[in-house]
């Protein structure tokens, strides 16, 4: 188990209650965590799927436990529902075991820079809400988290790393990137108006750290298909990171520079060359000090 040490970390679309969450990738990351404070940025627990289907594994206990736990170690951790984890809303401005519920927040970075956390589904366009579009992209979306778990149990079986499918597809087909482009301009526009320096938020299942004309864009990702979270070092810069069978840095924005995570490395970030590879660390210790 690797350790992870820095002042924030957000995390979101872990959807507990799924066969699809990689709990135990995530349990790993948390149990190494030492931060000042953690933002849970929606669908977390997929009601929506529960309220359909009961499915649940003990690795999905243990991470509830783990978020308790981390609560009771002394560090801040808030609670932002999504839309799969919507009925949380109606928590909100109370503490369930020590984690705060909020709608949204606004968390100032150690450099200074204000940033609107919120799980990012206001942003859909309008059209998402017509029910034969909806049904079809959310049973597209089931089959392709299918496949990617069918790739998933065979490279284990195999003692291969982990291969991130779903995003390795969403990479490289045209329509899905114009859909994830125009989603990232609504979030930055949103940002601008407000007088705030950047967003961060869920939603989409794709991590990203992308300068939008003076506006910060980070989405820390999910742990259904990427395994990937946001990090704020001691600085104030943002790191998003990979997390399975290895840890490998995908993009990263400091005052001074911004290193975004281009769809090439977000595919095949487990198989890539990256700037800093930390595959080797397992074990070790990982400091996001700056």
């Amino acid at each position: 188990m690797a350790k992870l040490t820095c002042r924030s970390a957000f995390i979101s679309d872990v959807h507990l209650g799924t066969p699809d969450c990689k709990a135990a990738y995530l349990l790993d990351f948390l149990r190494g965590l030492d931060c000042e404070r953690l933002y849970l940025v929606g669908d977390i627990v997929d009601l929506e799927a529960l309220a359909k289907r009961h499915w649940w594994h003990a690795d999905h206990t243990a991470v509830l436990a783990e978020l308790v736990a981390i609560a009771g170690r002394g560090i801040e951790v808030v609670y932002i529902p999504g839309n799969h984890d919507f009925q949380m809303r109606g928590l909100v401005g109370t503490s369930i075991a020590g984690i705060r519920v909020e709608l949204d927040a606004i968390h100032e970075g150690a450099d200074g820079r204000r940033y609107r956390v919120s799980h990012g589904d206001e942003f859909d366009p309008e059209h998402v809400g017509r029910r034969w579009i909806a049904w079809l992209g959310d049973t597209l979306h089931r089959f392709i988290c299918w496949a990617n778990r069918r790739v998933h149990a065979v490279r284990s079986r195999l003692e291969l790393p982990y291969l991130p499918l779903s995003i390795i597809l969403k990479s490289h087909v045209g329509a899905a990137l114009a859909y994830i482009r125009d989603y990232e301009q609504r979030v930055a526009r949103d940002a601008r108006e407000r007088g705030l320096d950047g967003h961060i938020c869920g939603h989409i299942h794709f991590g990203h750290v992308r300068p939008m004309e003076g506006i910060l864009y980070l989405n820390d990702g999910d742990w259904v298909e990427h395994c990937t979270a946001l990090v704020e070092d001691f600085t104030g810069a943002m790191e998003l990171i990979h997390w399975t069978d290895r840890v490998t840095p995908l993009g990263r924005a400091s005052r001074e520079t911004v290193l975004p995570s281009p769809e090439a490395v977000l595919g095949f970030a487990p198989l890539a060359d990256c700037r800093a590879d930390l595959s080797g660390l397992r074990g070790a210790e990982v400091s996001i000090a700056g």
